[in-house]
């Protein structure tokens, strides 16, 4: 239970100025060294049990004033703490949980019976910790391989850290450790996980490296990796007071303590020390109810509001799952200078190097290359190859205007737009099990996007209303979206037709009694991107051309689109629309399409809400504009949304990024 104050007193400036925390504390925090005032129900701000704390302690005792400590939370965040403020934090008003030798608020609630509701979180909350495979930092790499079966995992710390003293631990301690684990598992690898740079020599553990080299029962890591595979895949874990032990417990491993963790005491795990009398033994649940989800105060990452820890368990486990996607290495090939920091955020958890051209070697095993658009190397030329193109929920503006994209496809098969084989995309739709779950998530997606009128690039200003047509005497309404003759879709997926002067006299041709409306594309409109064939006489096969209007709003006046290619499609069938297809478009072939050019390899019949299921929830991915990390398409529509009532760039702005991208292409061109 939170204790509730109205104000809060910091006398560091560190702990004032700390980002999110008022969020977390639900007050604003005033930084001040000396009292002015008395104010009512104030309380005095400290960071656990460092030296600097001790002068929070005497001002709170020097003016009355109650004494919180805070600590980190146990789930913290993606990077370190020099990298990255926390997502969570403990707020403590009795002690603090690693301070074994008095008690803890973290204690108290340990102890606390729990209801059957509460139970039944606790047992979940488990499930979900593994499930998203989190820990307390979520930015490196699981191990693999992993070290040779049977196991067991001894975790060194850093000399200086806090919970082992406070712990009532030492170096003997640890040598302690390593002996009882040689005892009880004397048939097993000890891998002895200590920190990065202590084998660099700039901080200290506590074992004896050089010594430990000669014991061949005994495996040093030092690498900088997730723990969670490691941890998984022990018989067991030692530890003094890391907080793995605690992970431990979470995987159901037998945990051997040889200090007073937090939750060591408990009768959940087997200790060297007598624990205090007032810990006494509990359910595992009871543990991790107080350790996650009474005693922490959770920021949601991308509202910057307090949530749950469920909710913060989900997005870190996005954030595992994505990473851990691609191999760790990467090459990009021919990217311009714009696109190199759009790559880089896309591949975060990987490092990215950019080469103008396809390196003469690659290691194919540990190595991918990222092309844009359609590869075109041979696998067993250039080894493992991803395609790269932009999402179907891209942006406010053109990507020709370098309108920063929310959302990408990352390919490993082929792309999304090239009928002449398979892509992820398809492998998705023609196999995936579409679960109730997942397909009631893609109708709320579905319903959204129409009710918001958002579409790929959200840009124009005027509107179009059907009274227009019935003016004229006619009723049906088509729509045909013009393309850029030069797009790889055309190229990849229009085996028939592939002008946008072709299709608008094929779609006159078959209703002459029809209302047509043809829409160029945004980027011929802009400027950006040449006319197509004859695209200049349009008007001779259509009734009219719209320019500048809002394609969400457009589609909800017409009763069919007909296309070659053209995502437009796909929205107008979010809207309940007939689509005629000229082509051979992604969403072709699945039962939804008129289709005027057959593939015979989708062989599925979809409805609309696997088919927004695979294309929007499951192949893309999307980046946060918020946060920089990646995020859901819920989010993703949440932040274009709001992206459309933004400001938008004078005039000026766009003329000068549109000659910068010129002037960009050509050096490009020159260089190849």
């Amino acid at each position: 239970m939170e204790t509730q104050f109205d104000s809060f007193i910091a006398v560091s400036r560190a702990i004032a100025t700390l980002p999110g925390l008022p969020t977390l504390l639900g007050q604003p925090i005033n930084y001040q060294r000396t009292v002015a005032y008395k104010q009512q129900c104030a309380a005095v701000l400290a960071w656990g049990r460092k030296p600097s704390a001790r002068q929070a302690e005497q001002f709170a005792q020097q003016h009355g004033f109650p004494l919180l400590r805070l600590e980190d939370g146990f789930l913290r965040s993606v990077q370190t703490g020099q990298k990255e403020s926390a997502l969570s934090i403990v707020v403590d008003d009795l002690g603090i949980y690693y301070d074994a030798s008095q008690p803890s608020r973290l204690e108290q609630l340990i102890v606390q019976p729990l209801s059957a509701a509460q139970l039944a979180r606790a047992g979940a909350l488990i499930n979900a910790w593994r499930v998203a495979r989190v820990s307390k930092y979520n930015y490196a790499r699981e191990l693999y391989p992993l070290p040779c079966l049977p196991y067991v995992l001894i975790i060194d710390q850093v000399r200086g850290d806090a919970s082992i003293t406070y712990g009532q631990a030492d170096q003997h301690s640890f040598q302690a450790m390593l002996t009882a684990a040689k005892r009880a598992y004397p048939d097993c690898q000890l891998i002895i996980k200590t920190h990065p740079e202590v084998i660099t020599g700039r901080k200290r553990g506590h074992f004896d490296l050089n010594a430990l080299s000669q014991d061949k029962q005994i495996q040093v890591l030092a690498a900088d990796v997730h723990p969670v595979a490691l941890v998984e895949q022990a018989q067991a874990l030692f530890c003094v007071t890391s907080q793995l032990g605690f992970e431990g417990l979470l995987w159901g491993k037998p945990v051997y303590t040889f200090g007073l963790a937090f939750y060591a005491g408990w009768g959940l795990t087997i200790d060297a020390l007598t624990a205090p009398s007032r810990r006494l033994p509990v359910r595992l649940e009871n543990l991790v109810y107080a350790a996650l989800i009474a005693y922490p105060r959770y920021l949601d990452p991308e509202t910057q509001c307090r949530c749950e820890v469920e909710q913060l368990i989900s997005w870190l486990g996005l954030q595992r799952q994505m990473r851990e996607r691609f191999p760790e290495k990467l090459v990009a090939i021919g990217f311009s200078w714009h696109k190199k920091p759009i790559v880089r955020r896309f591949f975060q958890g990987s490092e990215v190097v950019f080469k103008p051209k396809l390196p003469a070697i690659i290691e194919k095993d540990k190595t991918a290359l990222l092309v844009w658009q359609r590869p075109t190397f041979k696998n067993e030329t250039a080894g493992h190859v991803l395609g790269l193109e932009d999402g179907f929920i891209r942006s406010v503006g053109l990507g020709a205007e370098l309108a920063a994209p929310l959302s990408w496809a990352i390919d490993t098969r082929g792309i999304y737009y090239d009928s002449t084989s398979v892509s992820d995309l398809e492998h998705i739709l023609q196999h995936t099990d579409f679960t109730a779950e997942l397909l009631a998530r893609a109708e709320h997606l579905r319903n959204r996007l129409v009710a918001e009128g958002v579409t790929k690039y959200n840009v124009g200003a005027g509107q179009w209303l059907r009274e227009r047509s019935c003016e004229a005497g006619q009723t049906r309404v088509i729509l045909v979206p013009g393309q850029v003759e030069s797009d790889a879709s055309l190229r990849f997926g229009a085996p028939v037709l592939a002008k946008n002067s072709d299709v608008l006299q094929a779609v006159r041709l078959a209703n002459p009694d029809a209302y047509v409306l043809y829409k160029p594309h945004p980027d011929v409109v802009a400027g950006l991107r040449k006319q197509g064939k004859n695209e200049a006489q349009a008007q001779h096969w259509c009734n009219e051309v719209l320019s500048d209007v809002v394609m969400g709003h457009l589609l909800t006046q017409v009763d069919e689109v007909h296309t070659l290619t053209s995502l437009t499609g796909f929205e107008a069938l979010l809207r309940g629309k007939k689509v005629v297809c000229y082509g051979q478009p992604f969403y072709s072939g699945w039962g939804l399409t008129d289709d005027q050019v057959y593939l015979a390899r989708r062989t599925r019949t979809l409805n609309i809400n696997a088919l927004v299921a695979g294309v929007l929830i499951l192949y893309p991915i999307y980046l946060s504009r918020s946060t920089g990390r990646y995020t859901t398409p819920e989010r993703a529509l949440d932040e274009l949304i709001a992206w459309q009532h933004e400001a938008k760039l004078p005039r000026w702005c766009q003329y000068i990024f549109r000659y910068v991208l010129t002037l960009e292409k050509k050096l490009t061109r020159n260089a190849r």
